[in-house]
């Protein structure tokens, strides 16, 4: 019955960690996971999410509303958004983690949006997004964002697309720590943004799947999503806790649409709803309660709060060190791109012929297009991981 089915291609990044735990080098470096490690390069449980356990263990385990745990929803709004919005105004439903929102956002937009059906992405992007829109049924285009000569962002070539896209166009943004580039806005880059996509009136839909990892602070990092609903431009928002709260497979994250109206949003819900239900009926508990917990729970919160600033800040030391290990291997190239950006990526530059050479004769791994997970990186293997990508690019 199914021996006509193809074989599909293996996962990018799944079969580069398959290929590092075959690799027994003691040396050997994965770099392609999207996922924290400690200085010592194990897995990283929060104290502040232990103790939100804690508290919620004696908990029942009933299903949720389809729209999920509500004390989470209504927290995931006031994290992002804060007072830059009517919060009434706000429809919110939770969903599987980031990618799960994005999906209820795609299926949202393939059913209501009235305007242009045209999901416009970064490039590069996040390797789901594209897939995401299009098993949605919603066409998918792409604008100028990474400038491979300086390894920063192309303002221009983004701001000449966003304004010949179709009016009403549907503008992906990472609202911070771009995967896989690490390349953000500045305050004044986002403004140009904003001021842009207002002029064309598109839709803005934000993926913000690092809210305090990127800087250590997650006002700073909604900086993007606030200010746009400040200027009042119509926004969808993914949002995923994986990345800030270590919930990597507990899969909490939220999609909320800011309406005009509290009874908008009322209207908006009922359709969310209507989405989800034959979807999977309604979303997973315990992750929704370990983050509500934490953000509604004072003295948790700022735990939090400080641990996030401490992966963070770890993030960044590594990039210093890279940075540094490779000028004292006597480079010649200029890395100031490795401090310049930010997140938990860094695009390197590197090309694949350099890739290749550094996975067969170093035993690190990455993906083809020089993307490194920054969490792959640790005190203890940065200075070899400088001295490989210097002798493959000198």
């Amino acid at each position: 019955m199914w021996s006509k089915v193809p074989r599909g291609p293996p996962d990018a990044i799944i079969g580069i960690t398959e290929a590092f735990n075959n690799d027994k080098n003691p040396s050997r470096m994965n770099l392609g996971v999207g996922a924290y490690r400690d200085d010592d390069g194990k897995p990283y449980v929060l104290s502040s999410v232990k103790k939100a356990e804690n508290i919620i263990s004696s908990m029942n385990k009933e299903y949720a509303g389809i729209a999920g745990v509500e004390d989470f929803t209504r927290a995931s709004v006031r994290l992002a958004y804060k007072d830059s919005v009517n919060l009434k105004n706000v429809a919110v439903v939770q969903s599987i983690s980031g990618t799960g929102a994005l999906r209820i956002g795609g299926e949202f937009l393939k059913r209501f949006y009235p305007h242009n059906k045209l999901v416009c992405l970064p490039t590069p992007t996040w390797g789901n997004h594209g897939a995401v829109f299009k098993d949605s049924g919603i066409d998918v285009t792409s604008y100028r964002y990474f400038d491979k000569n300086t390894n920063g962002l192309d303002l221009e070539g983004m701001l000449l697309d966003l304004k010949a896209f179709p009016e009403r166009s549907v503008i992906l943004l990472h609202a911070c720590a771009h995967n896989p580039t690490g390349v953000d806005p500045s305050k004044s880059q986002w403004e140009e943004i904003a001021n842009t996509i207002k002029a064309r009136n598109h839709l803005v839909f934000f993926d913000m799947a690092y809210q305090g990892f990127a800087s250590g602070d997650p006002n700073i990092d909604a900086f993007a999503v606030r200010y746009f609903a400040e200027q009042g431009i119509p926004i969808l928002l993914a949002q995923s806790y994986a990345k800030n709260m270590g919930l990597y497979g507990e899969r909490a994250g939220a999609f909320s649409v800011i309406c005009e109206s509290p009874d908008e949003a009322q209207s908006v819900l009922s359709q969310l709803k209507i989405i989800i239900r034959p979807m999977y009926s309604n979303p997973p508990i315990h992750g929704a309660r370990i983050v509500s917990t934490i953000l509604n729970s004072p003295e948790i919160n700022q735990e939090w709060l400080g641990e996030v600033r401490l992966m963070a800040d770890r993030i960044t030391s590594m990039r210093a060190m890279l940075k540094k290990g490779l000028q004292e291997e006597k480079s010649l190239l200029n890395w100031d791109h490795i401090t310049n950006q930010i997140g938990m990526f860094c695009y390197t530059g590197l090309n694949p012929m350099q890739v290749d050479r550094l996975t067969k004769e170093f035993h690190i791994y990455l993906t083809k297009d020089g993307r490194i997970s920054m969490a792959g990186i640790n005190s203890k293997n940065v200075k070899y991981l400088a001295k490989a990508i210097h002798e493959v690019t000198k």
